[in-house]
This record gives C-alpha cells, sequence and structure tokens, in this order.
C-alpha cells in the first residue's frame, strides 16, 4: 500500500504540470493521511485545493492509511489468537480487517507446513502479500532464533555474533559491527534490520506487463493482465491453458465427447448422423428439411416434397385460390356461384354472386359483415342510445321495441310514454291523488296510512295518543275515524263541546230529596241536604229562597233574652255555616284561596291609630294540616283568606271551625264563628 501512495504522488506530480493548481502532491497526500488517522473517516474529506488531482490524492491517501490500519488489526488478531473467528463481516471494515486476518493465518500456515512463502494461491493480489508477509516474518523469527540454539555453525556466525555481545538483530560481521541478511538493510542504530523496498529502489527484474510487489526481506513480480478466461497463471507467470476436459470442467452431455482447445474445449458427438439427418445440442438425430435449407432443389414445374432422411420432387398441378375451382378439362380456374352451390348461404338475405366472392344483400335491421361474410343484425338500442325510445328500448333481429318504466303507459306512436292514471284501478282504500308517474294515497280525518303498504288507511286511537288523556274530561271511547266522551253516570251531564262534564246542580232543578226542614246544598257529582238550627239565644238571618250561587251561608246573630246576663257577656256576636265542594287529589302548584271571612274593620282606621286589630284562627278540622288561613287587606278592610295547600284524599266531608276575633286597646269586642263545611267529591272538572 506504500508503494501506492508513492505511486499516486509521482503520478499526480506529473499532472500538476499540466495546469492545475500549484500545491506539492506530498502536502495533499500528507493531508489524508493525517485526516484518516486523526478522524478514521473519509466522508467528510475536507478539500485544501479546488484541484481535481489533488482531491483523489487526498481520498487515496486517505483511505490507504485506513485500510493499512484495518489490515494490521487483522494481521494482529492473527498473530495473537492465532484464529479470526471474533472478528464479524457486517461492513467493509470489519471485511478488510477480517480478510487481513485470514490471509495472516494462512502465511503462518505455510510457513509451520514448511511450504514456499512465495506460493501463489488464487486467493487475490492484497491477500497473497499478507500471506507472505506474515509467511516471511515467521521464517525470520526462526532464523533469529537458530544462533541461540546452535554455538558452533560452518561459517562461525555464533562466535562472531558473541564478539558483538548478542546485540545484532540479524548476524555480526565481527569488531562489534552487525549486519542484515538479504533483502533488509542496517538501521542507524546499527543493531536493527529493516526490510528493502526493492520495487521503490529499482532492485527488482520484473518484467514488461508484470507489477513488483515488497514482501518482507523480497519481492515478488505480478502479471498485472489476466490471463483470461480458459488460462491459469503459472509460478513463472505465465498463462497457461487449461485443460477442461482433464480437469471434467466441461459440460459435454454423455452423447458428446469433450475435445480441448487453447482457452476453451469442444463437445464432439459420439454418433454420427447418416445423410439425410442433423445432430441437436442433446445428440439425437433430427430430419434436415431439405426443402427449405436447400435452395431450388426441385426443377422448374415441381414442387419439393420433404421425406425422412430425403425429399422428393413432384409435378406442380393447378392451384385454384378462394372462390375458384378447376374447371372438368383441369386447364384453368373458373369462379365459383356461391349463390347457387351453397344452400341458404346468406340466411334468408338476398345472394349476388362476385368474382371469386358472393355478397349478401341484406334486409332492414341487418349488416353486412365482410369477414364472416354473414347479415349480422344491427342493434339499434346501442347504436341509437336515447334517441328511439323515451324510456327502455330492446333489440329484437333485425328490428328494435320501447317501453316504458312503472306508471308510464306506451303511447300510439310506439316511442313515447304516456303517464298512467293509477287512481282508476282504486289502489287506495280511501282517497287517491295522481301524480306524474305515480299516485298518492291519502286517508280522511281519524285515520292514518299504513306504515306496511302506503295504500290501506288505518283508524287513529285519538284516546291512546299522548294527549289522549286531555281529550275528554272523565272518560275517551275510540270510534272509527273519531271518538266520543262520556261522564258518570250520576250528577254530571256532558257539556256542548262534548268534552267536559258539567255539574248538575240538583238543588236548582229541584231533583234533590231533600225534606222541608233541610237545607239543599250543591256538591260535584251530587247534593248534600243538611239542617242548621240557630243555638238559644240566636236567631237566623240572610237565608235566601232562591239557592242559585255555589256557595250557600246559614248564618245566625247572637239575640239575648232581657235580664240574661250571661248571653251578654257571652264573647261570640255570630255563628255561621257555608259549605264548599273540592276535589280529590288536585294539583295544588301553589295554595288555593278557597274562603274570604270579611269584616267591615278598617285596616287605616283614623281612631286609636292602629289599636284596633282582627285575628283570624282555625279553631277545629284541619285534617293533616290541608288548609291554612291568612290575613291581607282588600279594599281597605281587614280580611282573612282560608288556603287549600295540600290535596285532599278521598270523597269524604270535613268541618273547618273558623274564628274572627276583633281585639281593641280595651280588651275583645266580637268573636265571630264560621263554620265551613268542605265535601269533597271524587271528581273535578
Amino acid at each position: 500500500m506504500g508503494l501506492r501512495v508513492a505511486l499516486l504522488c509521482s503520478l499526480f506530480g506529473v499532472l500538476l504540470g499540466q495546469g492545475a493548481e500549484q500545491i506539492s502532491m506530498e502536502d495533499c497526500c500528507k493531508n489524508g493521511q493525517k485526516h484518516g488517522t486523526d478522524h478514521e473517516d473519509c466522508a467528510s474529506l475536507p478539500l485544501i485545493s479546488e484541484s481535481t488531482t489533488c482531491r483523489i490524492v487526498q481520498e487515496q491517501c486517505c483511505v490507504t492509511v485506513l485500510e493499512d490500519k484495518m489490515c494490521t488489526n487483522g494481521i494482529n488478531t492473527a498473530k495473537d489468537q492465532g484464529a479470526c473467528d471474533s472478528l464479524f463481516t457486517n461492513t467493509c471494515d470489519t471485511k478488510t480487517t477480517k480478510m487481513c486476518c485470514d490471509c495472516c493465518t494462512l502465511g503462518k500456515t505455510a510457513h509451520e507446513l514448511g511450504l514456499p512463502c512465495d506460493h501463489n494461491l488464487s486467493v487475490g493480489h492484497q491477500c497473497n502479500l499478507v500471506s507472505r508477509a506474515c509467511c516471511v516474518e515467521g521464517a525470520t523469527a526462526h532464523q533469529r532464533e537458530l544462533p541461540n540454539k546452535d554455538e558452533t555453525t560452518e561459517n562461525g556466525d555464533s562466535a562472531l555474533n558473541n564478539q558483538c555481545n548478542g546485540k545484532c538483530a540479524h548476524r555480526c560481521v565481527g569488531n562489534d559491527t552487525c549486519a542484515c541478511f538479504k533483502g533488509y538493510k542496517l538501521k542507524p542504530d546499527g543493531k536493527s534490520c529493516e526490510d528493502i523496498n526493492e520495487c521503490l529502489v529499482g532492485a527488482s527484474n520484473c518484467r514488461g506487463g508484470e507489477r513488483c510487489i515488497n514482501t518482507e526481506g523480497s519481492f515478488r513480480c505480478q502479471r498485472e493482465v489476466s490471463c483470461g478466461t480458459g488460462y491459469e497463471l503459472t509460478d513463472s507467470n505465465n498463462c497457461k491453458d487449461i485443460d477442461e476436459c482433464e480437469t471434467g470442467i466441461h459440460n459435454c452431455g454423455p452423447q458428446f465427447q469433450c475435445q480441448n482447445t487453447q482457452g476453451s474445449f469442444r463437445c464432439l458427438p459420439k454418433v454420427q448422423c447418416g445423410s439425410g439427418f442433423i445432430q441437436d445440442a442433446l445428440g439425437n438425430c433430427i430430419d434436415i428439411n431439405e426443402c427449405v435449407s436447400q435452395t431450388g432443389p426441385c426443377n422448374r414445374g415441381q414442387i419439393c416434397v420433404n421425406t425422412v432422411g430425403s425429399y422428393t420432387c413432384q409435378r406442380n398441378s393447378v392451384n385454384c385460390g378462394r372462390g375458384y375451382h378447376l374447371n372438368e378439362e383441369g386447364t384453368r380456374c373458373v369462379d365459383i356461384d356461391e349463390c347457387k352451390t351453397t344452400e341458404n348461404v346468406c340466411g334468408g338475405h338476398a345472394c349476388l354472386n362476385m368474382l371469386g366472392s358472393y355478397r349478401c344483400e341484406c334486409e332492414a335491421g341487418y349488416m353486412f359483415n365482410s369477414i364472416t361474410r354473414l347479415c349480422e343484425d344491427v342493434n339499434e338500442c346501442r347504436h341509437y342510445p336515447g334517441r328511439l325510445c323515451a324510456h327502455k328500448c330492446e333489440n329484437t333481429l333485425g328490428s328494435y321495441k320501447c317501453s316504458c318504466t312503472t306508471g308510464f303507459a306506451l303511447a300510439a306512436d310506439g316511442r313515447n310514454c304516456d303517464d298512467l292514471n293509477e287512481c282508476e284501478s282504486t289502489p287506495c282504500s280511501q282517497e287517491c291523488a295522481n301524480v306524474y308517474g305515480s299516485y298518492q294515497c291519502y286517508c280522511r280525518r281519524g285515520y292514518q296510512l299504513s306504515d306496511i303498504d302506503g295504500t290501506t288507511c288505518e283508524d287513529i286511537d285519538e284516546c291512546a295518543l299522548p294527549t289522549g288523556g286531555h281529550i275528554c274530561s272523565y272518560r275517551c271511547h275510540n270510534t272509527p275515524g273519531s271518538f266520543h266522551c262520556s261522564c258518570p253516570v250520576n250528577g254530571y251531564t256532558l257539556a256542548v263541546n262534548g268534552r267536559s262534564c258539567q255539574d248538575i246542580d240538583e238543588c236548582v232543578t229541584g231533583s234533590h230529596t231533600c225534606t222541608e226542614n233541610q237545607s239543599c246544598f250543591n256538591v260535584q257529582g251530587g247534593f248534600r241536604c243538611l239542617s242548621f238550627e240557630c243555638p238559644n239565644n240566636y236567631r237566623r238571618v240572610g237565608e235566601t229562597a232562591a239557592r242559585l250561587e255555589r256557595s250557600e251561608v246559614v248564618r245566625c246573630i247572637k239575640s239575648c233574652q232581657p235580664n240574661n246576663i250571661a248571653c251578654v257577656l257571652d264573647p261570640t256576636h255570630s255563628v255561621s255555616h257555608t259549605f264548599i265542594s273540592l276535589p280529590t287529589f288536585r294539583e295544588l302548584p301553589r295554595p288555593e284561596e278557597i274562603v274570604f271571612l270579611r269584616t267591615t274593620v278598617p285596616a287605616y282606621g283614623s281612631y286609636n291609630f292602629g289599636s284596633y286589630d282582627v285575628k283570624f284562627d282555625i279553631l277545629e278540622g284541619n285534617v293533616d294540616n290541608a288548609f291554612d288561613i291568612i290575613k291581607r287587606v282588600e279594599n281597605g278592610l281587614y280580611v282573612g283568606i282560608v288556603r287549600q295547600v295540600k290535596p285532599l284524599i278521598g270523597p269524604a266531608m270535613t268541618v273547618l271551625k273558623l274564628s274572627m276575633r276583633n281585639l281593641t286597646t280595651q280588651g275583645d269586642s266580637g268573636l265571630n264563628i264560621v263554620n265551613v263545611h268542605v265535601f269533597v267529591s271524587e271528581f273535578w272538572f
């Protein structure tokens, strides 16, 4: 590799004189070597010159350093470990290292077996160099050990070495002077020896066309141009023909015999074919077609007929072309009238004879095919798409026919399509409306179109609709296409709107059963007969004969007998009875006012400045605290409001006993008792 660098430097030194930059090639090479040594990489090589030759020298010198280092590592591995199995060959770097390791192992093995170090193997140029160097180094090391084993030799080297006190690396020539073996020179220290590169100093005797390769202590000549296929290089650097037949590397089959030639070989058939046959590549004899391989083997007017192994010549007969045949004399060709000789040649169409041929005159809707010579049907639907029929076109033999899609009927012209009135065939169960190309079914009020067939009308159950609970106030009854409402049997009648239930006021209509001593009170869905008697010292006032109002009041006021001190001192001034009808389970989003207790007491009187007041209380009958009473001012007077705050459960009757107490600074001025009879009805409309 050192020779390679030297040759590069000398070559590019010459090239510098051809116009490149004035820079030394040695500097380019040293720069490449330094970069390879420092970075162990030549991919990112910085250029020191724009010269192409300098760049090449840099790269090659850098690569040489890396290759030398990798090869040295492989050689050292072979020397130290004696094996190269630890090296992998995944990259180019490790391949070079392993190659040098393996080749050095070959050289060491050659030395151990006593083989010559310059023995050439077909393992490559660089591998041969490494193998020879390791072999020579082993031989040199063995030679250096010999004087230590034999103290006396024929030439007296041992004695001379003793004269040099054993300091010489190779041999001692006396007077404390060292010398080296052939192919080596003495180093400046006077005792060590280094290899002489005969290739650089011109001491080789290589011939033209050979390249000098330095080895340890010697050199060898390598042919620069390969010998080529079929030749091998001898130890004397000459090219020798390879006898493929002798070495058995030919590919001749069992039917052939190998014959060596210079640089190649030939396969000669063992079996010789007779006249009229030729041997193929497998050694088989095949017939020769003399009519093809030879030019004019027969005389004029004759035709050649090939036979197995030979051929024959026959007289040439008249050959008429298609559409002609020989006349009866066999002297000339006459036209064939295909229209007469061939039955129904045109398949029912008119036939027109022509010289050597014929032609069919096709009917309308057919076209003559010049290749098949037949009349073929013309597909009008494909040739004239969208122009023949309004909707669908169907091809027929010699013609076509039109058809329409669903909902249409073919018009009188056989091409257009008219809308079909499907409603005439009564496809719908109730109402039908014709539309273009189809129809639509409708239903009367109270019916809906079926989701299954889209034509049948089904009754709508209005009572089952999400809003069915609000259609009728009491009970809903579905009927085909409609519905009707009903009310409870007793106490109610259906309103004019046909949905609500109106309470029957039995007290007004006179349908009650109360006696003369009883008072009739109307409630939702019925009536109540109640008897109210005023207590002692009280008399009834304010009762009306006509009971037209929803609420009736029976009022008793105190009427004391003369000298009745207890009656006078009794704070109760009046006792009244009233009634009200309320529904069961009524929704109460907020408290509902049901009774008003009115007074004649001004809320903001000018006298006593607020020392006068009214107090309202519920004394009895407030079941489950369903009622409360509040006080407020209306029209400048105090009023008590009884409210329902909770729904009442089940039909029942309860009596709320209310009190209105007038308060003054001097004490109670009067107590009024109001008995409210609450009738709880099961229904509320």
